[in-house]
């Protein structure tokens, strides 16, 4: 177990640590912050290229951390959790992986948030075992049919340089958000570790064939876990109308739609996704172990 201390505001820090578990065969890194007494948050992070749940979250652990016991699982492919040659990198395979990590770790009845390619892991499990998920919140979320544009080309056709990476990073933000050049680097090295970098090729490989990253309307609309839906209105990924979309489809759904924010919710103002989704979850049901 290693530990990293995270700044917070009022000069006081906050450590997360780092662990391993081994989930239905694959060991799976996640991140664990705050008071273990407390009731857990489900952290999972997006699917670019070189995205671990440190990447994603820690800018958001600090605020976390006062009401829940945060944890950050890495999923299939991505960061430090294993990257097995026989995977075919599928949705169903996050999906069944993220099942097995919550089993592995005794989790039940619990909010689940995720960004992106996170999000449809996170739908994917309400629609198999709605008993585990107390809350969902989508954030950026995949699952529905987006149609491909241009301005998303630097996002699929990454090419592994950290100019690549700086326009990949400028695709997903909003207009009022500058990466700092230590973003964009531990990015790019993230994103060129040979094992990371062969996880990623094929899980877009699979994207790609599959026309994208989506479930039938028919079967997100049978979902009924309590859901909070966040989009940036400049999210060009996943653009505010399938934000929309989802509410139609979801009918326990809350929306919450950000100005001049971007795909990044939750590192481009961590403060007001933090407080939008712990007050939303102040307002549910029961959560806990299980």
């Amino acid at each position: 177990m290693s530990v990293n201390t995270l700044p917070r505001q009022g000069g006081t820090a906050i450590a997360a640590q780092s662990n391993f578990i081994d989930a239905a065969g694959v060991e799976t890194h996640y991140l664990t912050c705050g008071d273990p007494s407390k009731p857990p948050i489900i952290l999972i992070h997006g699917g670019g290229a070189g995205a671990t749940a440190m990447g994603n979250w820690q800018g958001t652990f600090p605020l976390f951390t006062e009401a829940y016991y945060v944890i950050a699982p890495e999923m299939l492919g991505f960061g430090q959790t294993g990257k097995p040659d026989d995977s075919d990198y599928s949705q169903d395979a996050r999906v069944e992986h993220m099942k097995a990590f919550l089993d592995a770790m005794g989790l039940s009845k619990v909010p689940l948030v995720g960004n992106s390619m996170g999000g449809a892991t996170s739908l994917g499990i309400c629609m198999k075992w709605p008993e585990l998920v107390s809350d969902l919140v989508l954030m950026g979320s995949a699952g529905l049919n987006v149609e491909i544009t241009p301005s998303m080309m630097p996002i699929l056709g990454y090419d592994f340089t950290v100019e690549g990476m700086r326009k990949l990073i400028d695709a997903l933000t909003g207009p009022l958000y500058s990466a700092s050049d230590e973003i964009i680097q531990a990015r790019y090295e993230g994103s060129i570790d040979p094992e990371a970098r062969k996880a990623y090729t094929k899980t877009m490989d699979w994207i790609k064939a599959e026309g994208g990253l989506a479930y039938t309307e028919d079967a997100i609309a049978q979902v009924k876990t309590r859901t909070l839906v966040v989009n940036g209105k400049d999210d060009i990924v996943v653009p505010m109308a399938y934000g929309i979309r989802f509410m139609e489809l979801l009918e326990n759904s809350t929306g919450y739609f950000m100005p001049h924010i971007g795909h990044w919710v939750m590192i481009e103002a961590p403060e007001e996704f933090a407080e939008i989704v712990m007050g939303f979850l102040a307002r549910g049901g029961d959560h806990g172990h299980a």
